[in-house]
């Protein structure tokens, strides 16, 4: 796999100088949080975390996307938390886009750098501290586990996209392709989070209308998404959330690769009350 890298945002405020038109958008079927909202005066604190903010991206929220929720952790040095998680249904996935942290479950450290993934069932006993000079950069996304009865309870695993190889969708001769921490057949899991890969002028040729909620954080490059009725252009840095049954389809904008970070829950009935 070629050298890849990842946007991480780093705070700060905008000058008093600057127009406030910007591309944030919130719809009834989708919305774009553009990497300039991301600064400091939006970040939140979190219970047990210690020298650490966080960007919260999505949330469960009634008659929009209710399944899950995403955060941008920021740890500086020396920050991090032995608690992190206080919610014993929660699971989550943690990808690292910037610095280094060392993870534990279940007393066994685990050294995460830029494209560090790792799985984390409910339950699961884990720590996460920043031990170096500078801060780190991780997406953490939650879901609330569905569990099923005669079906077992995933385990925890961790490692890095460059040791995970880029499957291409049929028929693109590996212009859009993705990459899957996870077995699309383990029935164990409830939640995908995968890297979706579109090389330049790449597309995906059709609006895909679907049962799955979408958080899409882009990690490099730039696109023009359909969402819904709109073209939107996107960025290394934005983030897109999507309801069930959005429609939407893409258009990779070059230079180079178009990446990001793709949450969808899968492999469950649908609740009917």
């Amino acid at each position: 796999m070629s050298k890849t890298s990842y946007y991480a945002p780093a705070g700060g405020l905008p000058p008093q100088t600057q127009l406030l038109t910007d591309r944030a958008v919130f719809t009834e079927a989708y919305a774009v949080i553009p990497k300039g909202v991301m600064t400091d005066i939006v970040t939140s604190n979190l219970p047990f975390w210690d020298k650490t903010r966080a960007w919260v991206l999505a949330r469960p929220l009634s008659g929009f996307a209710e399944t899950f929720s995403q955060y941008i952790m920021e740890l500086a040095p020396g920050g991090g938390s032995d608690r992190p998680e206080t919610d014993p249904n929660a699971e989550a996935v943690l990808f690292v886009v910037e610095g280094q942290v060392q993870l534990s479950i279940d007393g066994q450290p685990h050294e995460m750098t830029a494209g560090g993934y790792a799985y984390l069932p409910a339950g699961c006993d884990w720590t996460l501290h920043n031990r170096g000079d500078s801060a780190a950069r991780l997406h953490w996304i939650r879901k609330a586990y569905q569990r099923v009865e005669g079906i077992e309870t995933p385990a925890a695993f961790v490692t890095n996209e460059r040791d995970v190889d880029r499957v291409a969708m049929p028929d693109t001769d590996g212009a859009w392709a993705t990459t899957r921490f996870v077995d699309p057949d383990d029935m164990r899991h409830d939640m995908h989070v995968n890297i979706v890969t579109l090389q330049p002028g790449a597309v995906i040729p059709f609006m895909e209308t679907h049962v799955m909620e979408h958080g899409l954080y882009v990690l490099e490059g730039k696109a023009v998404y359909r969402l819904n009725q709109d073209w939107v252009e996107v960025e290394a840095g934005d983030f897109m959330w999507l309801r069930a049954f959005c429609p939407q389809a893409c258009y990779a904008g070059g230079p180079g690769p178009f990446r990001y970070l793709l949450y969808k829950d899968v492999n469950r009935h649908m609740a009917l009350g």
